[in-house]
């Protein structure tokens, strides 16, 4: 799970034509020995494409430096953010390693406005930023089957279960008074994580009544979007994203969304698509009960988020690594 924004991203332009490898590790050593084979079996890249700056950097600032190999930096993680802070708590000598690296990369691409705007108030300059998407997959875009009539109205929640950002506490609570205004709704609970245990103990003491809320575990993307077909809303109270790819699957699918102002939230959602709530309102009960409400008896809507396609997402990235080589695009 953990590297699968990035996976995509190398699907999206391989199809465009474009030759990858890829290197992960988070030992020094065996980082070192995966550049040594990659080199003896398929030579030196032409770009190279780092993704969280990281140790990793070190090895994409050496090659710039002893080959002149440019290289882009892809954004993603969500230590920068101020609810986060991690970044800002690092020893200086890691910040200055992290800002040298920056500085160096050709391009700094992230995966929202906010985490852009987050970096460069940690002091990061580059020479260029720009923004790239995280993938959504084309399944998500295909018509959407004809509905069928259900007892039950769905609210359904995707996390990695990390209290810390996602808040499913809240969550819990607001749909607990939910239940006792509505007895025809459902809340079902995609993932799991670390909290997930700490999730379930919540919703045992809060005593919800029969079936109303469904754990089904980690799902493959096929499953999750037959979650968002059948679902009548999505709901996001996070804290804080760096984007949040399941608002733009929920609008790729036409699925009404509930959503706090995180990540690419105030891009996906509006009028037509959903409801933003503040982070106050939503640990508030009562107040995101409401939203619920009122997000579950909006209609779906025309497929959005054409922007997060893999054809069109592998020809930005195909195109940014022909200008780091000075091509004509």
């Amino acid at each position: 799970m953990s590297g699968l924004f990035v996976q995509k991203h190398v699907e999206a332009v391989r199809a465009q034509g474009v030759d990858v490898r890829v290197i992960f590790s988070t030992e020094w050593r065996d980082m070192l020995s995966q550049w040594r084979t990659l080199r003896r079996e398929w030579g030196l890249p032409d770009v190279v494409q780092l993704n969280v700056i990281q140790k990793q950097g070190l090895l994409a600032l050496w090659l710039k430096r002893r080959y002149h190999i440019p290289y882009i930096i892809v954004e993603h993680w969500s230590c920068y953010l101020p609810e986060n802070g991690m970044y800002m708590r690092q020893s200086a000598t890691k910040q200055r390693f992290a800002q040298r690296v920056c500085e160096n990369a050709e391009t700094v691409l992230t995966v929202s406005s906010v985490l852009e705007r987050a970096m460069k108030h940690c002091g990061l300059k580059a020479k260029k930023w720009a923004r790239i998407n995280n993938v959504v997959d084309d399944f998500f875009f295909a018509e959407r089957p004809k509905p069928q009539a259900k007892a039950q109205k769905i609210l359904l929640h995707i996390s990695c279960f990390e209290e810390r950002a996602k808040n499913t506490h809240a969550l819990l609570h607001g749909f607990r008074t939910l239940c006792d205004r509505l007895h025809d709704v459902q809340l079902v609970m995609v993932g799991t994580g670390i909290d997930w245990q700490a999730a379930r103990d919540l919703a045992d003491e809060l005593d919800f009544p029969p079936e109303a809320v469904l754990w089904t575990g980690e799902q493959t993307p096929e499953q999750v979007c037959s979650w968002l077909h059948r679902a009548n809303a999505f709901v996001l109270t996070s804290r804080y994203e760096t984007a949040g790819i399941v608002l733009s699957e929920a609008a790729a699918t036409g699925t009404p969304i509930l959503s706090t102002p995180v990540g690419i939230a105030a891009e996906i959602v509006n009028d037509q698509t959903g409801i933003l709530v503040s982070q106050e309102n939503v640990n508030r009960p009562k107040r995101l009960s409401e939203y619920m409400e009122h997000v579950l008896e909006m209609p779906k809507y025309p497929s959005q988020a054409q922007d997060f396609r893999a054809e069109a997402i592998g020809k930005e990235l195909a195109n940014i690594y022909d200008s780091c080589l000075h091509r004509d695009i």
